[in-house]
Formats: C-alpha cells, structure tokens, sequence
C-alpha cells in the first residue's frame, strides 16, 4: 500500500478535531504509462459505443473480459451488476439489478487484443484474482447513485478532472490520471461524480482476493 492511501489526515479543524481516513483508498506499486492507456481509450471507441446497462441514466460501460466464448455476457445488466443501496427517506436497504458470477468473466475480448489494455489485464491478472474488467465512463456534472458493491474495485483513471470524486463512508477522494492503480473499499457505502464539463473514464476490475482490514 502506498503512502499516499495509508496516511490518516488531521486537518487541525478546532471545532471537532475532525480526521480523514484514506485507507479505504489504497495506492498499488503498479503504474502504467497513461498515455498509451489513452490512446487505447480512442482506439476501442472508434468502433465500440458504451453500454448503458440497460437503459441506467449516466451510466456508460464497455466490457473487455466476458464469458469464454458468450458476446451476450456484457450486454444490459451484465454490464452493470448487482448492488445494494438506501433509495428513500426509511433507509431500507434493497438490492437492484442481477447477482453476477465475477469469476466466469474470464476471457479478455478478441476485439481488443491490439491494445494496451490487453497489457495492463495481463499485469493486473498476474497480481489479482480478478472478475469483470470494464472501462466504465461517467458523464459531466453526473453521479451514481450512494450504494455498495459486493467486492473491491480495481482503478486506472484514463481520463479525469479536479472536480471528478470518489466518495466512500463520507470521505472524498481525487484520483489523477497518471497512470497509477488503486483499489477502493466498495463494499462499503460509496458514490463517483464528476462535477467537471468533461468525461471521467476509469479503467475498473472487479478483485475477487483482496481485503480491507
């Protein structure tokens, strides 16, 4: 973990003394080169469209590892997955869209084997156990909805701005475009914006054998 995710941060606010935690935010030793990472983004979506999950509003995703052999395991819902969330003033928890078996999208897609993308899923699948691995995009002054996911996610920003944020348990966090990995606590409450008049794209892995302590 690097140092910039472990450390906990007193921003010396005298009022309530108030402390960050970041560790829900963990810097990997890995980096790739975020211009090639790029270039791939332009590649794939010269002759690919995002999915939209099934018709889910600001939500954009283009698949690269499916089912061996099934075109139809990263169409709609698949493309999207199940997750658990509050949506009204009693709190209750309720789940949305299909349970996934992350495991079986194993296969990194044919389509894409020319791309540097096919570099960074055999590094990162040489480190991980991974299951769907997406480019997912979210679109200028958008957000999802406060949910949690089953498991962690895996982070490469391709594209990105200041006013682009990751939220998890109330503490907000920029992640740059450098070419850096991250894997964020999604089992817990979290949401992505992008407060920002252009594109957010994250190349995200869903990691099926890492724990947050």
């Amino acid at each position: 973990m690097d140092a910039d995710s472990k450390n906990i941060v007193n921003l010396n606010l005298k009022r309530d003394q108030k402390i960050l935690d970041f560790s829900d935010f963990q810097k990997q030793n890995i980096k790739f080169d975020i211009l090639k990472l790029q270039e791939a983004y332009r590649q794939i979506t010269t002759t690919k469209k995002f999915d939209d999950g099934g018709g889910i509003p600001h939500f954009g995703a283009i698949c690269l590892t499916r089912k061996p052999g099934d075109p139809d395991s990263v169409k709609g819902s698949n493309a999207r997955g199940i997750y658990w969330t509050k949506p009204d003033k009693s709190g209750v928890e309720v789940s949305r869209d299909i349970n996934i078996k992350e495991s079986e999208y194993s296969e990194f897609i044919p389509d894409y084997e020319n791309t540097y993308f096919k570099k960074v899923f055999d590094v990162i699948s040489s480190k991980y156990k991974l299951g769907r691995v997406r480019v997912l995009l979210k679109e200028p002054r958008s957000t999802l909805s406060w949910h949690r996911d089953p498991e962690p996610r895996l982070h490469i920003p391709i594209i990105t701005n200041p006013g682009c944020l990751m939220v998890i348990d109330n503490v907000a966090k920029h992640m740059p475009a450098d070419g850096s990995v991250w894997i964020t606590n999604n089992t817990k409450y979290h949401n992505a914006f992008n407060g920002g008049e252009e594109n957010r794209v994250h190349l995200v892995a869903c990691i099926l054998d890492y724990k947050f302590n």
